[in-house]
This record gives C-alpha cells, sequence and structure tokens, in this order.
C-alpha cells in the first residue's frame, strides 16, 4: 500500500472513496498527538505550520493539555493506487465532554479506540467504547505511546482484545510522539471503516453536529451530508425553525476551511449564510433545500441533560446583556449548556446555568471571562431536587432559593451510577470514600491481574463538588471516574441558610443531607467571619435549619477609645462618653447594613480563605 498524499480529485468524493471515523478515548491517552501525526503524514499540514495539538483552536485548551471541542478535518489518502478522502473528528475524552463525543459519533461510520500503552483500559475508554457500540460503530482498538519506557503493549492488548471479543493480533500499535505505525492505521481504516451510506437522488438532508460563531461572516455552521447534495447560492431551510437562507460559501474543513463546489451524501463539512442570530443554528437540527425539499427530518440528538447548576453573575451589574449575548454565542458551539435569568438580593441579575459537571462549569466561566472579558461570581454547585409537600404539589428545586417553606412530605435527589477503575491495591481506600459519600456498592469486577472496576449508586451532590479530588488523592492519581444518571431517590435532605445580623443571604445558602447541616452551617460562619471587614458595631453570623440556630460566629465591632483625650479629672466624665458611645453604636446597629465585599463572596463560594486585615 502506498502511504503518498495527493490532492483531492472530484472522483474522491464519491460515497464509495470516503472514510468518516472519529478517535475516541480516556483523557490524556494523546488523541490529539495522533492526530497531528495523521495531519503531518497527509500533508495537509506543512512542517512549518505545524504546531502541537494542532486541532486545539482555543488556548484554553493547548494551557490544559485537554480537548474541549471536537474538531473534524478532511485529509487525502492513498490506498492500494485509489485516492480516498478520509474525515476525522478528534473528540474530548472528558466525561464532562460526553455529549461532544456523542454528536461527533453520529457523523461517523467508525471509532478509534484509542488506549495509552504505559496506563491500560480507564474509565471513559469503557464509557466511550460503549456509546460507540450504541450507535453501530465499526471499532478499530489500537495501542497508543507504545514508545514509553513504562509501555506494556503485550498486557494491554490482551485487555483491549478481551474487552471488544478479538485477538490480540488485532490490536495496532502506534506512535503518537514519533508516528509509527500510523500509516498501517490510516491503511486499516480504509478497509475496515464502512463507506456511507446515503440516497444521492433523494432530496437534500444534512445533519448539523456543531457550529461557530465568526464576528465577520456569522454563524459557521457544520453538517454532515446524509441525502442528496448541497450547492453555493442554494436557498436552504432549517427543518425546526423553518428559516430561510441562501447558502453564501460551502465547503470542507482541511484543516483550515476550503470552498469546494457542494457537499453531496457521506461528505462533512461547513455552511456559511452570513445569519449573525446565532439561535438560527441549531445542532441537532435538518438543512434540506427551501423549493424541493426534504419532507422528514432526520432524528436529531438527545438533549443533554445538566447534571449540576450555577448562578453566573456579573460582577459590574452593567455588563448584565454583555453576559446575556456572551452566553447566547457560547450555546453556539457548546450545546450542552443551559441557561435562564434569575436575579438575587445579594448579586443582583444573573443567569442559572446548568452543567454536565463540575470541569464543565469551570470551562464555560474560564471562556466567558477570557473570549469576552466580564469578570463573573459564581455561586455553589447545586443538583435538582424534586420536593413533595403535604398538600401533593410537586416543586422542582433547581438553586437553594427555590426550596418551600412549608411542610414537606418528600425530597427526592438525583443518583448517578459512578464506575471506578483502579489498580486492586485501592479498593479498601476507594469503598471508605464512597461509603462516606452516601453511596451503595453496585458490583466489583476485575478487568486484568490488578486493576478492578467498582461500581456504586452515588448522590449526585455527593459527586459535584470534591469527589473526584479526593479520590485522585487517595489512590496516588491512578483511579479514574466515569458516572451516568441513574434516577431519583428519597434523602433526608434540609435548607442551611446564612444570617448576616439576622438578614438571609441567599447566595451562601444550601440544600444539604441533615447529617451534615451542621458541618456546612460551622464551615461557612467561620469562612465568612475571616472573610468579612469589621464594622462600627458586633455584627452575628449564623447558620439556620429554617427558625432553629445550629452555628454562629460573631464579628466584634471595631474599637474606638473615646476617652483617650481624658486624662486626670472626674470618672464620672468617661463614664458619660463611653454611655454617649455605646447609645450610638445600638442605633447603628438597628439601621446599619452589612456590606458585604465582592472578593469575600468569590473567596467563600470558591472555598478559599483569607485572614481579613483589621
Amino acid at each position: 500500500m502506498s502511504a503518498s498524499p495527493a490532492p483531492l480529485t472530484p472522483s474522491a468524493t464519491e460515497p464509495s472513496r470516503l472514510r468518516n471515523f472519529c478517535i475516541i478515548a480516556h483523557i490524556d491517552h494523546g488523541k490529539s498527538t495522533l492526530a497531528d501525526r495523521m495531519l503531518q503524514l497527509t500533508g495537509i499540514v506543512e512542517g512549518r505550520q505545524m504546531r502541537e495539538q494542532y486541532l486545539d483552536r482555543m488556548d484554553i485548551e493547548r494551557e490544559r493539555g485537554i480537548t474541549i471541542k471536537s474538531q473534524a478535518v478532511r485529509m487525502p489518502w492513498v490506498a492500494d493506487g485509489q485516492m480516498y478522502a478520509l474525515n476525522m473528528i478528534d473528540t474530548p475524552g472528558h466525561v464532562d465532554f460526553s455529549y461532544e463525543v456523542s454528536r461527533s459519533l453520529a457523523a461517523c461510520e467508525g471509532a478509534i479506540l484509542l488506549v495509552d500503552a504505559a496506563q491500560g483500559i480507564e474509565a471513559q475508554t469503557l464509557a466511550n467504547l460503549y456509546l460507540a457500540l450504541d450507535n453501530d460503530l465499526e471499532i478499530i482498538p489500537v495501542l497508543n505511546k507504545i514508545d514509553l519506557p513504562a509501555a506494556e503493549p503485550d498486557r494491554y492488548a490482551g485487555e483491549l482484545a478481551q474487552l471488544i471479543g478479538c485477538e490480540p493480533e488485532d490490536v495496532l500499535r502506534v506512535s503518537g510522539k514519533t508516528g509509527e505505525g500510523v500509516a498501517e492505521l490510516l491503511n486499516t481504516v480504509v478497509q475496515k471503516v464502512p463507506a456511507p451510506v446515503g440516497d444521492a437522488d433523494a432530496p437534500a438532508r444534512a445533519l448539523i453536529f456543531d457550529s461557530v460563531y465568526d464576528a465577520y461572516r456569522g454563524v459557521v455552521t457544520y453538517v454532515r451530508m446524509v441525502d442528496g447534495s448541497l450547492a453555493p447560492k442554494d436557498r436552504i431551510k432549517m427543518m425546526s425553525t423553518g428559516a430561510e437562507h441562501e447558502l453564501l460559501e460551502i465547503g470542507v474543513i482541511s484543516p483550515e476551511p476550503l470552498p469546494s463546489k457542494g457537499l453531496s451524501v457521506g461528505e462533512v463539512g461547513y455552511l456559511i449564510t452570513g445569519v449573525k442570530d446565532v439561535r438560527q443554528s441549531k445542532v441537532g437540527d435538518t438543512v434540506t433545500l427551501a423549493k424541493t425539499g426534504a419532507s422528514d427530518a432526520l432524528e436529531g440528538y438527545v438533549e443533554p441533560k445538566p447534571m449540576v447548576f450555577s448562578g453566573l453573575y456579573p460582577l459590574d451589574g452593567s455588563d448584565y446583556p454583555d453576559l446575556r449575548e456572551a452566553l447566547d454565542r457560547l450555546k453556539l458551539s457548546d450545546a450542552a449548556l443551559v441557561y435562564e435569568p434569575e436575579t438575587s438580593v445579594a448579586l443582583g441579575f444573573g443567569f442559572r446555568c446548568g452543567f454536565l459537571g463540575l470541569l464543565h462549569l469551570e470551562i464555560v466561566r474560564e471562556r466567558l471571562e477570557r473570549e469576552f472579558g466580564i469578570d463573573l461570581i459564581a455561586t455553589a454547585p447545586s443538583v435538582v431536587y424534586d420536593v413533595t409537600l403535604d398538600t401533593g404539589d410537586h416543586v422542582e428545586v433547581t438553586n437553594p432559593s427555590e426550596f418551600p417553606t412549608g411542610r414537606i412530605a418528600v425530597v427526592e435527589e438525583p443518583v448517578v451510577n459512578a464506575a471506578i477503575l483502579a489498580p486492586k491495591d485501592y479498593v479498601g481506600t476507594i469503598m471508605e470514600l464512597c461509603q462516606s459519600r452516601r453511596g451503595n456498592l453496585l458490583g466489583m469486577e476485575y478487568l486484568g491481574e490488578d486493576r478492578v472496576e467498582i461500581r456504586y449508586s452515588i448522590p449526585l451532590a455527593e459527586i459535584v463538588f470534591d469527589f473526584f479530588d479526593q479520590l485522585k488523592s487517595k489512590t496516588a492519581g491512578y483511579a479514574s471516574l466515569d458516572y451516568e444518571p441513574s434516577g431519583q431517590q428519597e434523602a433526608d435532605l434540609v435548607k442551611v441558610d446564612i444570617l448576616l445580623q439576622g438578614d438571609r443571604v441567599d447566595a451562601f445558602s444550601a440544600i444539604v443531607h441533615k447529617d451534615k447541616a451542621y458541618a456546612y452551617g460551622v464551615l461557612m460562619t467561620g469562612r465568612l467571619r475571616d472573610l468579612i471587614p469589621r464594622q462600627q458595631f458586633e455584627v452575628p453570623i449564623q447558620a439556620a435549619i429554617g427558625a432553629r440556630i445550629i452555628a454562629r460566629e460573631t464579628i466584634r465591632a471595631v474599637r474606638k477609645d473615646v476617652i483617650a483625650k481624658c486624662y486626670g479629672g472626674d470618672i464620672t466624665r468617661k463614664r458619660k462618653l463611653l454611655e454617649k458611645q455605646k447609645e450610638g453604636k445600638r442605633r447603628m446597629k438597628m439601621v446599619g447594613r452589612v456590606e458585604v465585599p465582592q472578593d469575600a463572596f468569590i473567596m467563600a463560594l470558591s472555598g478559599e480563605t483569607e485572614k481579613k486585615k483589621d
């Protein structure tokens, strides 16, 4: 087989010459590095333009070394004297971005399952494999990083073969760093991945699997053609909204946008209509022709269910319209983001946002601050609770401030099935951690001689804070975690309010298990005592469940020595001054308000503490 790249010819775009595939793996198993070698080997990126993680376009991706956005790229490849067009999608590996992976899989016929030859199968490897199998994709098992001194390719090839049901010899071995075995991998993709199937004579139907916003050209929509064809100047229609537009440009990504004469069955490419309204391009929508279009839309994607909720508020209230526009644009490239307006007595106007996990929350907040220049406060993460009152009414609570104050019959919380993969030496430590987070053991299975998969049912609220950090620290970084929602369960939950001088501060309220309410109250009151500056009067900080106070701290008043100027003389003069000061402080306490500085909000909600300077 030849391994020489050549320019794409029109015949290479016939469905029989197309191969659509993606790379799936656990985080940090070398997907982006392998994609770099493919770009170099196929010749679409010149050596002087090449850089590491070429397809990771965001600064935040390059700094953290993780893929956040799926990226599609079209590469030419010659095999057996025939020219093929390979459409490859590089996907994220973290559990919080599994929605990106699921959308990418729907645009492919095959998947390269990549496993680190030094670390072996991990939790997200299994999760992504099951996603690919659900989509009936051809799986190509590959071991990466075989050049590492710690690599054990024979051992992990056996594990991977057992998992997929193939022979260890069928597992390909490559090095994304040196390029060893990459040409053989591309040849295997041509051989094993089936060509796309579709009706070239049927009305045009294209599935939107992603979109981005360009400041100069408007919304750029990424599509996978299923039936028919589209060409420049065609009048197209979005089937979910009915909106019609003229196609200004159509083409493929190779890896930069490359205008073409159109897209036909099985091709992956982009559309530009010049539309600036970001709501016009919805992920999962079907694009067809306006006049002779299809009557039936393609089956889209299952709407992502937010797992974690947090409030995002601008530090400067005048930035609220900018935050709304920024979220609209971010939603275009991050379909899993959900948000709605809300107001807070303490923080003003903002948005209640739903995320797939804590990393998703962190990345969205950082992108808003970097890409749109908006300084934000994020409230403590919470999950959705279903509350049933004595009257039989149901209330869905996404924010502690919505928690009903009447008589409550039942509170239900979301539960997830967590899969933890780790060396067998850490089984006891992991079980101890899960039991402390109200987990129930579902089962345990050995994947090899010393690797075990432990499955637990754990309340989502126990996972979203620091569970992953604790798991990593207790297992020396060897454990990996994956979880999926598994319904609701009844729980003994209460709402803990934080009161400043008797006034409730909704930003610090939290819904916690009854057994942990006292600990949360002591933690937050102590934290706020250290962060809020001293006032002219004494300020009580209290934690309360309903009308019952469960914890209290006091910020001492700033004292001024009013009798410093009195020396000698009658004691009654000093007493008179002290009584006058005491009466003034009593009046101030009645009418004074406690001002909580913005940095105290940020530190208290993020868990940072810093002793205040008196």
